[in-house]
């Protein structure tokens, strides 16, 4: 029976049938060798940026997730801004442009001036459904890019409202975002270090979305537009996989952006359980830390606009238009994503003194390219300006956790976010108005930091020597 079963199984494994099994599987291997090399940029760079994202915890306090999510964000209003940007600004010329940008500021931003100031309290009225709000503000920004799309082809007026819809759901989005990381903290996280991993997944996901964008915008105007409606799709389905807990308010009630004498050393103090604590019961470090934050703020606005006038009219000496606004744009990003990942490292210094500290170079850096106005002290001022900016707003948010009761904590978030906006827009509206002289626009730019370092110092300085917590850390 074995020498009979023999042949057959020797036919069975070496028949015809075994050749064609044979001749097939280097084939399959073949095929699977393929799949897996076209599929392996993309698997590979998502277990990257997953395996980054939820590092060091955050993947188990949801933290990663809202990174992820801001890094969408990030990209799909990069979108939007090269599409505008060659809509309004580099489609035509430069006198006809200015006017068409002073035309979106006045449709644009100045209405946002009126808005930003109820989105916190709006904001305010949803602790539960900060993951809806999210999705909202992405659901709205999708639907816009999809009805600007036909607004830059025929250059209807339903560009302006859609863009002024675009900029207050940006804004939203951003002021909802500021309130929610407090409830994703990892255990050995602080809320500086959450913020600057956060800030910096957007500003990585915007240097990778800004060259697609262009090459998208070479292919026509809409298209651009088209890549930010699929990105806004996405992010509205993220929002709601960020962990329940976004959406609870236990503990938490609304703050108010002020702080006197009165309410310092008044009979709060004693009946500290019937009245809840608000920004006016922590001293006057927070207040003065936004003050001087909304001045770099007002500079960034500024510098944007300015510059960007200024150099397509007079380009840098040797360099193109688009290319000196290259030059002084990537000065700007790569100083701002230094002045993040700086102050995710700074752990035991004062945010005060760093804010001081920051401002006061930044102003005689201001001062010095106002003189000897030129190519390199144009971009290192975009350099440090970027610097400054991301690295006292990390102090700022300090300040905030060391400062703030958590009672109340996610609305001065909030609110403080809301105030920075303004004061991005008022710079801008100033960029604007200026005469196209780089000595005259950069004095300007050294007297917004002026004012608001000046106006400041002392109060932060004293705060740092009296209002100071023993161990107050920065990241």
């Amino acid at each position: 029976m074995a020498s009979a079963r023999s042949p057959q199984g020797a036919t069975g494994i070496g028949g015809p049938g075994a050749g064609r099994t044979s001749g097939s599987g280097p084939v399959r291997g073949a095929v699977r060798s393929v799949g897996r090399a076209l599929h392996l940029p993309f698997t590979g760079t998502a277990k990257g940026i997953r395996k980054a994202t939820h590092a060091h915890g955050a993947g188990e306090s949801g933290l990663g997730k809202l990174i992820e999510l801001h890094g969408v964000n990030g990209a799909g209003d990069m979108m939007i801004t090269v599409a505008l940007a060659s809509t309004v600004f580099f489609s035509v010329p430069t006198d006809e442009a200015r006017g068409r940008v002073a035309l979106y500021l006045a449709i644009t931003m100045a209405p946002f001036t009126l808005l930003a100031p109820v989105i916190g309290p709006l904001l305010d009225r949803l602790p539960h459904g900060r993951r809806a709000a999210m999705a909202g503000a992405f659901l709205a920004r999708a639907f816009l890019a999809l009805l600007l799309s036909g607004a830059v082809v025929t250059g209807g007026i339903e560009l302006y409202p859609a863009a002024l819809g675009v900029l207050v759901a940006s804004k939203a989005y951003g002021v909802v975002r500021s309130a929610v990381v407090p409830r994703l903290l990892p255990p050995a996280f602080s809320l500086v270090k959450a913020n600057s991993r956060v800030t910096l997944g957007g500003l990585l996901a915007t240097g990778v979305a800004a060259p697609i964008g262009a090459g998208l915008q070479a292919l026509g105007p809409r298209y651009p537009l088209y890549g930010a409606f699929v990105l806004f799709v996405t992010g509205m389905f993220l929002s709601f996989s960020l962990p329940h807990k976004v959406d609870s308010a236990k503990g938490e009630d609304k703050a108010l952006l002020a702080a006197d004498e009165e309410h310092l050393h008044g009979p709060h103090l004693i009946k500290e359980k019937l009245r809840r604590p608000g920004l006016r019961t922590v001293g006057t470090a927070v207040t003065h830390a936004l003050a001087a934050n909304a001045a770099l703020r007002g500079l960034s606005g500024f510098l944007i606009f300015f510059l960007a006038f200024l150099l397509r009219e007079h380009p840098l000496a040797g360099a193109s238009a688009a290319v000196s606004l290259g030059i002084v744009g990537v000065s700007a990003g790569a100083g701002n994503a230094l002045g993040t990942a700086v102050g995710a490292t700074l752990r035991t210094r004062a945010p005060e003194l760093i804010i001081v500290t920051v401002i006061a170079v930044v102003l005689g850096v201001a001062v010095t390219a106002a003189v000897f106005f030129g190519v390199i002290l144009v971009a290192i001022l975009a350099a440090f300006a970027g610097f400054a900016q991301a690295l006292s707003k990390l102090s700022l948010d300090a300040l905030i956790q060391r400062d703030v009761p958590e009672l109340v904590r996610t609305s001065a978030f909030a609110r403080s976010e809301t105030l920075l906006q303004m004061a991005w827009v008022v710079g801008g509206a100033i960029g604007i108005a200026l005469p196209l002289n780089g000595t005259l626009g950069l004095s300007v730019a050294a007297a917004i930091v002026a004012i608001g370092w000046l106006g400041t110092v002392r109060g932060l300085l004293g705060a740092a020597r009296q209002g100071g917590r023993p161990h107050a850390r920065v990241a």
